[in-house]
Order: C-alpha cells, then structure tokens, then sequence
C-alpha cells in the first residue's frame, strides 16, 4: 500500500471543506490548499520518462513548491542547512525558546502578520539585551530565529526558536568574549523581557489590539527556557531546518485514512512517548491550515553577529578563532555555496537527473519530454 500524504488528504475532503468554510478560508490558506492538491500530479505538468528495461513510460510531475507543502522542498532545506552551519562561529551554542502564553494566542490567530513579527522582534531583541549585559555575555552574538506555531499534535502554539552563540562581538575592547559554558541568560529575565518589549511594541502599533486585552493576561508568565548544545553542536538548526520550509506535520506520519477520519502519529513530549491521533478529515485539515503563514511573512530572521549587515565581522571572527584554536580549513563560504541552487523552479532531483522506473525499478530510464501543466480553475475540487 502506497504511503499517505497530506495531499491524499485534502483531495479526499478538500471538496466539502471547501463547501463547509471556503466562503470564511483566508486567501494564504485556499491557496495552499489549491497547491497541496496539485502537487506533483498533471496540473503541475512534469517530464515523460522510458524505461529500457520492462519497455513502459511513466511520468513524474512537478512539486508545487508551495512553503507549506510536506512534500516539497527536500533540495531546498538541506542546502538552507549547509549554508547556516557554513556560517556557524567556533564555538558553543545554546537554544532558547518563547512561548505565547495562552490567553494571548486567541489574538494572535486573528491577527497573525503583525503579532508574528512583533513576537520575533521581541524575542530576538530581548536575547541581545541580556546577552549585552557585562553580568552574562557583555556581548553582541549571533542569533538566528525561526517562528514555529504547532504542537506535535498539530494545536495551535506559537513560539519561537532561536539558535544562539556561546560567545560574540565584545561591547568594550576585546573583539571576542565567550559565555560560561552551562549558561547563557537567565531565562525568567528573559520571559520578563520579551513581555516587556511585546507590550510596548503592540501598544504602538496596535493600540486597539492592545487596549481590548484583558489586564490578568498581561501578569501571566511566558514560558523560556534556554539550554546549552556544545560546542559545534547542530543538532537544533537540523531540528529547524526540518520545518522551515514546511509546516505541522511529515507526510510519514499518517498513518491511516478512511471515509470520514485521518489518523497520525505524534509524540507525547510529556510522557516521552508516541501516541496516535485520530481526528475528522476536517479537524486534520484544520488543524493544518491553521499553521499556514501569511502571504510574504518571514518565518526565519537574523540578528546580531547573523545580521547580513555583520557578514564581514562575522567571518573574519570565525577565521580568527579557527586559526587560533588550530582547527581545520574554514568551509565554504555561503555566498560560494549559493551557485548550487537549482535555477529552475522545481527541486534539483527531479528534474535533472533520470528517474528509476515505477514499474521495475530499472535505472536504464531515457527522459522523453516535458508534459504541459492542466490548468484547471477549480482544480482543488478536481477528481484525485
């Protein structure tokens, strides 16, 4: 039995979905449902294929690349994360994480462009304030964030992540100071911080929003907390380069589907196991969408020594720490690596190199056209 996809999903109850709520669906939200169900099938057009072997053609179809897509962008997250751990300093990292405590996550549901972005600004602008601090770091680091707004099991929970150096830019004359090992910042300065800087940016920019929440939501704490990775260590930017081109959920983990429900795995991060999940065909769809960004929003930003503006500084401190601490050769710097971008619009692997065969599995494959897109005005309630 073929694996479930997303995509299996939403053709099966996209349709009456559509009938339910597409009158109330944001734009950002039926376009990526539009996407998904097209993926990879003829509305997207693709190439032909033969096989020399068992002498049948067979076709593969173009991604939708949409950002949201579960089935896409494989190419484009690995180079993302070559390109961050070229530009990774020397030296120990830690990984710090703010949560939206939750009589606030209402307001920022319905207004998501503007709480998203001030919610990173403030976190990543908390994290350089405290680490400027001569008591902790008493320097400038290189900070990278990645706004995440699920929970294993697909309910909404915005936070954010941010990778965050063990050391950086001193302020006074010293061009590098490190951080004590097991500790960064303290985190409840933290969580104190980023609802300081939340508040006063929102109460500028959106007085309405700001004068229409309710005083007790303002005294709850938001959750941070910060732990060291090691020196080198990437295992949190391979954990965010998993989900910055996708949202919610891996195609892997469905695992059934009927008629009426989906059913999916996620872990248990409070019991420390995994559990199944069984949700209407609409719920799932929901509880997807529900995670798809605005139109235009940048879910990754970079600040500090990360900040385009600090490239330069940025490498010339890793070169100097590397030749001081006798390590290896600096890789390749981003800007080299960036050529290795596929030009085209789809992903590198299927458009370039010659598919093994569907019905044989052979490698004598002999690529034999390209295979123009359907186009379809209502493709999202076209037959799968």
């Amino acid at each position: 039995m073929a694996r479930l996809e997303v995509a299996d999903v939403f053709r099966q109850f996209g349709p009456s979905y559509l009938d339910a709520f597409g009158k109330r669906m944001l734009p950002s939200h039926r376009h990526a449902l539009e996407d998904i169900v097209a993926c990879r099938t003829q509305a997207k057009g693709g190439h032909a294929y033969h096989c020399g072997k068992c002498g049948e053609s067979f076709y593969v179809y173009h991604g939708c690349r949409n950002r949201s897509c579960p089935a896409c962008h494989t190419h484009q997250s690995r180079l993302w994360l070559r390109l961050r751990q070229a530009e990774l300093l020397p030296c120990a990292y830690y990984h710090v994480c703010v949560t939206v405590p939750e009589p606030l996550r209402e307001m920022f549901r319905s207004n998501q462009n503007g709480c998203y972005s001030l919610l990173m600004k403030a976190a990543s602008e908390a994290v350089l304030e405290l680490c400027a601090d001569t008591r902790y770091l008493g320097a400038i680091p290189a900070v990278l964030s990645v706004l995440h707004t699920w929970t294993a099991a697909m309910d909404y929970h915005p936070h954010v992540h941010l990778l965050v150096s063990g050391g950086g830019l001193g302020l006074d004359a010293k061009p590098w100071r490190e951080a004590k090992r097991s500790f960064l910042i303290p985190v409840r300065a933290l969580s104190r911080l980023v609802r300081g800087k939340f508040m006063a940016m929102l109460k500028k920019t959106r007085p309405d929003l700001e004068g229409r929440i309710a005083a007790d939501a303002w005294g709850r704490e938001w959750v941070a907390w910060c732990k060291p990775w090691g020196n080198g260590e990437t295992a949190v930017l391979d954990y965010l380069a998993r989900y910055v081109h996708r949202i919610a959920i891996t195609n892997a983990r469905i695992l059934s589907m009927d008629a009426k429900t989906v059913t999916f795995r996620y872990k248990d991060r409070k019991a420390g196991q995994m559990r199944d999940c069984t949700v209407s065909g609409h719920e799932f769809m929901r509880r997807f969408l529900q995670h798809v960004l605005p139109k235009g929003f940048h879910k990754v930003r970079y600040c500090g020594l990360w900040h385009s503006s600090r490239r330069a500084r940025r490498e010339n401190i890793r070169d100097t720490l590397l030749l001081t601490r006798a390590m290896e050769t600096p890789q390749p710097k981003p800007e080299n690596m960036a050529a290795a971008l596929p030009a085209s619009g789809q992903d590198a692997a299927a458009d370039t190199a010659n598919p093994p065969c569907p019905h044989c599995g052979g490698l004598d494959t002999k690529y034999i056209g390209t295979v123009p897109a359907r186009h379809n005005a209502n493709r999202t309630r076209a037959a799968p």
